[in-house]
């Protein structure tokens, strides 16, 4: 069974407008199925045979019928190299998808950076309405254009027993597919093989030991949907495991767990302010899917339920994704806001056109969307005030659980299995 994914439009976009589209995320989110949609003919580098193959003649790997697909592209770098030389040669639209799950093993192995000829496409795994379970009767473009009205949904049957389980089963294809029974079993067996490099054609894997990129991501979980600070993070794998980590060998780390699209931190929002307050530029810490920092915990859905402060860092993780999932739709992104006065939002998800909406994400209740609604109305405020941005658009506590609805305020109240781009 294939579930229809949003990106499908943005890979259809740039094969009409581009030489080369190359489609890189997490392993298992589901690039390969989607991409095949989309070619007449495919080569996938998963063999040594083959992979020995494309690194002797990787000219070779570009014959076939077009658009071509190579599957994992990295394991041949000059694959790289040979396309664009194609395409300086003779250029037209929608000849090659690329698809890959890390950078290559020797990025000096890759000649250009492909601007002007492949089109890159970042691919996360299932946000909830592509995972069927959102029901999507609140449109996101709909709150940006203000084209209908908003309808009221009492939306009694979503719990937080169910957020808890999507939280740590995750939007992989393979696990949302899955019984329910045992779909986290099934993330589990992902998190398990995710750090086995034995066999890795990239040496900067192999040589990087499994215990100290899994540290690291525990750190990470643990200050999840907060702006710590590196050297917070660092310390915390120093203490909690009793091991001497200096910066240099942590930022090559680091580097291995970005190149794996593991991480995901979200930019901080820097509107032109007229006054004295400073924005922080410090990232918000996040994961292209929550269910990674759950397995680096061992948090299952009970565990979540019985800690409601962590439940909803965790939450604020997996609405994060949704958004940038939608807001790509949109040829937007999703930043945060945090200023030296105290003023902070989970989400600003900005436009190309400039237009902007503010989000705060809560797990719901009267008092969590109350003071959601009045860090809003601040920030509108303050933007409107003292600042050339234009009004936004929206604003939009974003909850777990709850009814839907327009408080009298003007801000929307939106439970994410309702949410749609």
């Amino acid at each position: 069974m294939y579930h229809e994914r949003l990106i499908e439009k943005e890979i259809e976009r740039k094969l009409a407008t581009s030489g080369a589209v190359l489609v890189a995320g997490p392993k298992f989110c589901g690039k390969t199925t989607t991409c095949m949609l989309y070619q007449k003919s495919y080569v996938k580098l998963n063999t040594k045979q083959v992979i020995a193959m494309a690194r002797m003649n990787p000219k070779a790997m570009l014959k076939g019928e077009q658009p071509r697909l190579i599957d994992e592209w990295q394991k041949a770098p000059d694959i790289w190299n040979q396309i664009k030389d194609d395409l300086d040669f003779n250029y037209e639209f929608g000849k090659y998808i690329l698809t890959g799950s890390s950078t290559p093993a020797d990025k000096t192995e890759v000649h250009h950076s492909g601007a002007g000829r492949i089109a890159p496409i970042l691919m996360r795994p299932m946000s909830l309405w592509e995972s069927k379970e959102s029901k999507g009767t609140i449109s996101l473009q709909d709150l940006f254009d203000a084209t209908e009205d908003f309808s009221f949904d009492i939306n009694q049957d979503f719990t937080l027993d169910e957020v808890a389980h999507y939280i740590c089963r995750g939007g992989w294809p393979i696990s949302v597919l899955a019984p329910k029974d045992i779909s986290i079993e099934v993330t589990k067996n992902y998190w398990n093989g995710l750090f086995v490099f034995e066999d890795c054609e990239n040496e900067r894997f192999r040589n990087k030991k499994p215990e100290i990129l899994k540290m690291i991501v525990r750190s990470y979980a643990r200050h999840i949907s907060t702006e710590a600070a590196i050297s917070t993070i660092i310390a915390d794998v120093r203490q909690s495991n009793e091991r001497s980590l200096d910066v240099k060998t942590f930022n090559e780390y680091m580097e291995a767990l970005q190149d794996l699209y593991i991480l995901e931190d979200m930019k901080a929002w820097n509107p032109n302010i007229r006054s004295k307050t400073s924005i922080r530029s410090t990232p918000t810490r996040h994961f292209i899917d929550t269910s990674i920092a759950c397995r680096a915990l061992g948090v299952m859905p009970n565990d979540l339920l019985r800690d409601l402060e962590s439940f909803g860092l965790f939450f604020e993780d997996m609405a994060v994704r949704d958004l940038k999932i939608y807001a790509s739709t949109l040829n937007g992104e999703v930043l945060h806001y945090r200023d030296n006065a105290g003023l902070e939002c989970d989400a600003v998800v900005h436009l190309e056109d400039g237009r902007w909406g503010a989000v705060e994400i809560k797990l719901g209740g009267d008092e969590l969307i109350e003071s959601g609604a009045k860090s809003l109305k601040l920030l509108k405020a303050k933007i409107e005030e003292k600042s050339d941005e234009n009004s936004p658009s929206f604003l939009m506590v974003l909850t777990a659980v709850g009814a839907a609805y327009q408080r009298e305020d003007g801000v929307y109240v939106v439970p994410i299995n309702l949410l749609k781009p």
